[in-house]
């Protein structure tokens, strides 16, 4: 190689440096594009604009719990996580939610009876003292008070009903019921349904329609956000640990109680109607079934399910209630959109209802007429 090649070698190196040099700075300003700094000074060095337009699809900041938000949660949490007590004699407690006296306690009576000592009572008569013609009824009122339906005293009722269900520390499982309730197997059957599960049959389902998400206040931000507001049955079961749980919240219940209420920001919100479903999808929506064990008739699309008067009382219609295997939930948009879930027991598909409602009193001596055979279904 002569001396005359050194020049041109050494012209050579001038661009080649600018050109990595450009190419650096280039993917320094692209990657300042792409990722912008979440720091808002450090952000503007780059370009104000990629910082507005970058931010509209990057995920918000986690929002700072308040301290009232870490307390609650710090609670259910050791609370969740903390093994269930186990007694040598569990029983369920059957909560009755009524203004006065139980039209089925004839009923009632012959489903209790022979299964003394693995349950106990508790009555709510919100209007006046029920008379009983049943023993296993006799003084299991409890303190109660005026309920109104659609608003937070029917919340109240069942917290008062789980509060002295709860002083008994062999009740295992808590089961909510109305006066138009009956049983739709027997004892035993209903006893090993819930006792060896453990879950808590708790309905909630997302329906963005106007009887759902549509009730929904911004005023329930920051601990309520509208994505986990559900929707569900009033009639529940659940487990000792759910109804602790239950009776420790305040913050939550709080919020439906100023903000779920009829009339409320021009809208009908009813907190029987989404607390429990909303703050047991937010805390544990693998502790609770998703269904209730209840049920009720909803296909006549009215402001109260169907009631069954003594025309339609038959061993075929018990049978069907009780053979019934799925769930079924609808929106109440324009779309309609049914959702049909196999009721899932232990992994195994198993009948859904335990009970139903709404039974007229009219029906009661058929229903005891039918009672041994419907039982053994």
């Amino acid at each position: 190689m002569g001396k005359k090649d050194m020049p041109k070698r050494s012209h050579l190196k001038k661009p080649t440096w600018i050109i990595i040099l450009v190419s650096l700075v280039c993917v320094f300003l692209v990657v300042g594009y792409v990722y912008p700094p979440r720091d808002s000074t450090a952000c503007y060095i780059f370009s104000s604009s990629s910082c507005k337009k970058i931010s509209r699809w990057l995920p918000p900041p986690e929002r700072e719990l308040t301290d009232k938000e870490i307390a609650s949660r710090v609670v259910t949490k050791n609370l969740l996580n903390t093994p269930p007590i186990k007694t040598k004699n569990p029983k369920i407690a059957f909560m009755f939610l009524s203004p006065g006296s139980l039209a089925f306690e004839r009923l009632w009576d012959k489903f209790f009876q022979g299964h003394e000592g693995r349950f106990s009572i508790h009555i709510h008569a919100s209007r006046v003292k029920p008379v009983h013609s049943s023993r296993y009824f006799q003084n299991r009122e409890i303190r109660s008070d005026k309920v109104d339906w659609g608003k937070i005293s029917m919340v109240d009722a069942e917290k008062r009903l789980l509060a002295n269900a709860l002083k008994d520390p062999d009740n295992q499982h808590f089961v909510l019921l109305s006066d138009s309730c009956v049983p739709l197997h027997n004892f035993d059957y209903i006893y090993n349904y819930l006792m060896y599960t453990n879950v808590s049959f708790i309905d909630s389902f997302e329906d963005p329609g106007p009887h759902g998400s549509g009730r929904y206040s911004d005023h329930m931000l920051p601990e309520v956000e509208k994505k986990f507001f559900r929707k569900g049955a009033q009639w529940f079961t659940m487990k000792r640990q759910h109804a602790i749980i239950v009776m420790a919240d305040n913050l939550y219940y709080t919020k439906f109680r100023d903000y779920c209420r009829p009339g409320m920001d021009g809208r009908n919100c009813y907190a029987d109607e989404h607390y429990l479903p909303t703050f047991f999808h937010m805390f544990d929506p693998t502790g609770i079934a998703n269904w209730s064990v209840t049920h009720v008739d909803w296909s006549e699309r009215k402001w109260h399910p169907k009631s069954y008067g003594l025309k339609d009382v038959s061993y075929q219609l018990i049978k069907n209630l009780s053979s019934i295997t799925e769930s079924v939930h609808e929106t109440s948009d324009r779309k309609r959109v049914t959702t049909v879930t196999p009721c899932m027991w232990n992994g195994m598909n198993r009948p859904c209802y335990l009970f139903a409602r709404k039974f007229l009193p009219e029906t009661l001596d058929t229903l005891i007429e039918l009672f041994p055979r419907y039982t053994t279904i």
